[in-house]
């Protein structure tokens, strides 16, 4: 027995058998069993497991009349709605393998999105059609997208809605905001409506647990994103393994709030409540009001989060207002939960708070904290049927208990390798004991009782409330500012967000004196996705370089630690 198995949860394996059946199963089986069952409720509005599935099948037909075949990539840009949900299991049913693109994204990073997966279909918001348009049109006319299936977020809620499930009147421009479609240049935009209203055939389910389902995109030291292959049995096992891990039956209530296009909210939220044929209250973004209303109206049982929210829910002038009791687990991840608000849940609810740790590359958890007997800013104890050893970095050989090294994890949530990039997937995988292990490019360490706790990056990235920001990617959108000459991407401490992002900026000298940090600021936000824009911004003569020519960002970046703790 493994040291950690002494904490693992009663009565759960400590490895599962994934079916033989795709993902598109998981949302047919439980509209045949709960045909009449919520199984999302958005700002008021129910959609049952009969009427998700047959939307998902009316567009899934509808993707195939556009020309979507089997192992076609279809792009997914949207914020939480019941339409992301149909659309995602539409693209399954069709075949077809998902793309899921964080809509904060902007048009010069998402031509990368089109290009990179060779998309020729995409579908999204009417807020941010414009952007995939944009983006769109100026590529080369081989390499646009040929159709743009728009929705409103009204079309899958009523406007007049009040109560606990009215919408923050902040929300309210880009909610019910009517936006005109967009020009598609060289292609056809088609509206909500009449992507549900197809009267064509849809073929035969195809796929199985083997076939690509999804190409979730992650950013590194360097270069562009790389796509994360996941075919349908790595996703299938991290939802089932998180539905067990939490707790959870078809009764579950589930808040989710956390984006569904970030791996986390997908695999382990929406999958795993699909899954059990549960309850799951969506929300578009944060809002800590909204949240306690609906944690209070519709006794949310589970809710996967970041601290940041709880941490600004527990300080609502309005939080004696809201009934919190019917919670039964608490728990996510992307940064530490701060010691004292978990010992505020405990003594107010009873509840753990139990943190957990994965990555693009692992369908999400490859950690997680035992709901019974967590502990705090740490990653957990290796996840079901998952094997994780802390190795030396440079030899690759295992490391005693208690010394750091690199979190490497072999498991079958782990992906099948990154798109187009035999060599970025060479270096990520190694062998040791027979098993193919992945480098997750963390540094880490177990203790005693067999828990891994982070101890430091190998890879340069900066975790801003849980979003991962990299470096390479922020700075090659900088270089497009005309007056910028270098750049350079640090992390700088943030009471709220943890990290933020801080850029080391050489002006041009045919623009110094022309162009203020705050001009930078603002360009950044015009251009990139805002957790990815820097919150500040210094100039410098120049930026230190090592004798091959290489910019020092490490020592730019212990400069700025050294100024933080001065």
């Amino acid at each position: 027995m493994k040291v950690h198995h002494r904490f693992w949860p009663a009565r759960l394996p400590h490895a599962i058998s994934v079916p033989d059946t795709s993902l598109w199963d998981n949302l047919h089986i439980s509209a045949q069993r709960y045909p009449n069952k919520t199984a999302l409720v958005f700002l008021g509005q129910h959609l049952s497991y009969a009427a998700l599935q047959a939307q998902a099948l009316q567009l899934a037909a509808h993707l195939q009349h556009l020309g979507v075949k089997q192992g076609d990539r279809v792009i997914l840009s949207m914020q939480n709605c019941p339409q992301l949900v149909v659309a995602h299991f539409a693209i399954l049913r069709a075949n077809a393998v998902v793309v899921p693109v964080n809509p904060m994204n902007r048009a010069e990073e998402l031509q990368h999105y089109i290009t990179d997966p060779e998309a020729r279909v995409a579908i999204t918001t009417a807020d941010l059609a414009v952007e995939l348009a944009r983006a769109s049109n100026q590529l080369p006319p081989e390499r646009r997208l040929a159709h743009l299936v728009v929705t409103h977020f009204t079309d899958a809620f009523d406007p007049q809605v009040s109560g606990a499930d009215a919408p923050p009147p902040t929300w309210h421009a880009w909610l019910f905001t009517q936006h005109p479609l967009p020009e598609l240049d060289g292609g056809e935009v088609h509206t909500w409506q009449d992507a549900l209203a197809c009267d064509h055939t849809l073929g035969p389910l195809r796929v199985g647990p083997d076939d690509l389902a999804l190409l979730p995109y992650t950013s590194g030291t360097t270069g562009l994103p790389k796509g994360c292959m996941h075919p349908h049995r790595s996703i299938m096992h991290n939802a089932m393994a998180s539905a067990m891990w939490s707790g959870g039956t078809h009764e579950n209530v589930g808040l989710l709030v956390v984006p569904m296009f970030h791996i986390t909210g997908m695999t382990s939220v929406m999958h795993a409540g699909i899954y059990l044929g549960a309850t799951l209250v969506l929300m578009p973004r944060w809002d800590r009001e909204l949240a306690g209303r609906l944690i209070s109206k519709w006794q949310v049982t589970h809710w996967t989060n970041i601290p940041t929210m709880v941490i600004d829910l527990l300080g609502s002038p309005n939080f004696d207002k809201f009934n919190l009791t019917s919670l039964v687990h608490m728990g996510g991840g992307g940064a530490a939960m701060p010691q004292a608000v978990a010992q505020r849940l405990w003594e107010l609810y009873g509840l753990h708070y139990s943190e957990g740790y994965g990555l693009t590359e692992t369908a999400a958890p490859s950690h997680n904290n035992p709901p019974h007997a967590p502990k705090q800013q740490c990653l957990g104890i290796p996840f079901m049927s998952t094997d994780a050893r802390i190795v030396d970095p440079e030899t690759l050989q295992e490391l005693p208990q208690g010394e750091s090294g690199e979190i490497v994890i072999h498991g079958p949530e782990v992906f099948n390798g990154y798109w187009k990039q035999a060599e970025a997937t060479a270096a990520a995988f190694f062998e040791l004991d027979g098993k193919r292990f992945f480098r997750s490019g963390d540094l880490g360490r177990v203790d005693e009782d067999g828990y891994f706790f982070l101890t430091d990056r190998l890879k340069r990235m900066i975790n801003a409330s849980g979003f991962k920001v990299w470096p390479a990617e922020v700075e090659a959108l900088m270089f497009k500012h005309p007056a910028i000459q270098e750049a350079c991407i640090i992390s700088a401490r943030d009471s709220y967000r943890g990290e933020t992002v801080k850029a080391v900026v050489v002006l041009r000298a045919s623009h110094q004196g022309l162009v203020t940090e705050q001009d930078i600021i603002a360009w950044c936000r015009d251009h990139m996705a805002v957790y990815k824009a820097p919150t500040q911004v210094q100039f410098a003569e120049a930026l230190p370089k090592s004798g091959s020519g290489k910019v020092m960002w490490r020592a730019l970046q212990e400069a700025q630690a050294a100024a933080a703790h001065s």
